[in-house]
């Protein structure tokens, strides 16, 4: 799908601010999710508020199908394209280093061309440093992966990418932290709406749409992109499971990978590689049959370049897994850490922050939602 441009920030701003200003008005959608109660008591609807609601809204779409005031009326109010738009343009507004920002304006080639990049490059050093007769033999031993690939090569390229990518991304979230916050009711502590926010954030409550489901294609509810969210975010999280497992194999107890099958970081990994990859070509099936009209078309790249990165991951990790005693396992660990490397690059600058930035107005949201009578808050939600 070529990628279309999308509107320019203010005029983004500008629509978003006139849709829930007739929102407000309106309060039609308020028991739908978080979203409509936040911005009631948002009543000026600044760039930070619109900001803040955009990463609060789970684009479940049940307030498009329930609107009266949607096109063809004259008011053509379109809650989900219209805060998908300002979602995307918070991400470029918290990009850190700032020059950066222009690889989430695009972020649909940008994902391609880097992850691509990264993914060609190490098998392209692989079998250029390393001797065939090494890269290319059956190694069956304790540290198989490293006869081909160096721990300490492997290790210092992934921390200081990831690193640097987890800085970025901090500094970002940081910004968005503080600008949501400002002008906003009284809030508690946030580690006392940390709960809250945790179960909203594992449960993917706002994607009940008003208790069921998603609307999808139609006015009917679906579980289907709750489904594939957790399969996707869960399997991911087993993978991280399984890397942590496994350095603690290496430090502590002085054992090198591959491990065997049945061992725990194995079991985690396969887990997870297999929940990942369910996960990611659900919700591009979902993506694919979803009705067009309540979609902001522009972001829709970012979204397919984004999941099928990861997708990538995982499946060169389980192929790796399979052939890892056959002589493919030399080039088979290098495609499998480009994508990887690729991944880590593009944390900060890929539709992968929408977690981060989602988490944090979650945060916000339970943190508003612990106040007492007389704030004009309740826990209703």
């Amino acid at each position: 799908m070529p990628e279309l441009s999308p509107p320019d920030a203010s005029t983004t701003l500008a629509e978003a601010r006139r849709v829930m200003n007739l929102c407000n008005v309106c309060s039609y959608c308020t028991g739908y999710c978080a979203v409509f109660h936040a911005s009631e008591q948002r009543p000026d609807l600044t760039r930070d508020d619109l900001h803040y609601l955009a990463n609060l809204c789970h684009n479940c779409r049940a307030c498009w199908y329930a609107c009266q005031y949607a096109p063809p009326h004259e008011f053509a109010i379109n809650v989900p394209a219209t805060l998908a738009r300002v979602r995307h343009d918070s991400y470029r507004h918290y990009a850190w280093p700032r020059a950066f920002a222009a690889l989430l304006a695009r972020s649909g080639p940008a994902t391609l061309m880097v992850s691509l990049v990264a993914t060609l490059l190490i098998p392209l050093l692989t079998l250029i440093l390393v001797p065939w007769d090494t890269l290319f033999a059956v190694h069956r031993e304790a540290g198989a992966f490293y006869a081909v690939i160096p721990w300490g090569v492997m290790t210092t390229v992934a921390l200081v990418t990831l690193g640097a990518s987890v800085l970025a991304l901090g500094i970002g979230v940081a910004r968005f932290w503080r600008d949501i916050g400002r002008g906003a009711p009284p809030a508690s502590s946030w580690w006392r709406a940390l709960p809250r926010a945790a179960a909203d954030l594992l449960t993917l409550r706002n994607l009940d749409g008003g208790g069921g489901g998603c609307n999808d294609v139609d006015g009917r509810f679906t579980q289907w992109r709750r489904g594939f969210h957790h399969a996707l975010f869960y399997g991911f999280l087993l993978c991280l499971a399984a890397t942590t497992v496994a350095a603690g194999y290496h430090h502590f107890l002085a054992l090198e990978a591959p491990y065997p099958v049945f061992s725990l970081p194995v079991l985690l990994g396969t887990a997870g590689g297999v929940g990942m990859m369910a996960g990611a070509a659900g919700l591009v099936w979902v993506k694919r049959r979803g009705d067009p009209a309540p979609t902001a078309a522009e972001t829709l790249p970012a979204d397919y370049a984004l999941l099928g990165l990861l997708f990538a991951v995982a499946a060169t990790g389980l192929v790796l897994l399979a052939l890892r005693e056959t002589a493919a396992m030399g080039l088979l660990l290098a495609l499998h850490l480009g994508t990887v490397l690729g991944f880590f690059l593009l944390v900060p600058y890929s539709k992968f922050v929408h977690g981060a930035y989602r988490g944090a107005a979650l945060l916000r949201r339970a943190m508003e939602q612990r106040q007492g009578p007389g704030t004009g808050i309740t826990d209703k939600e």
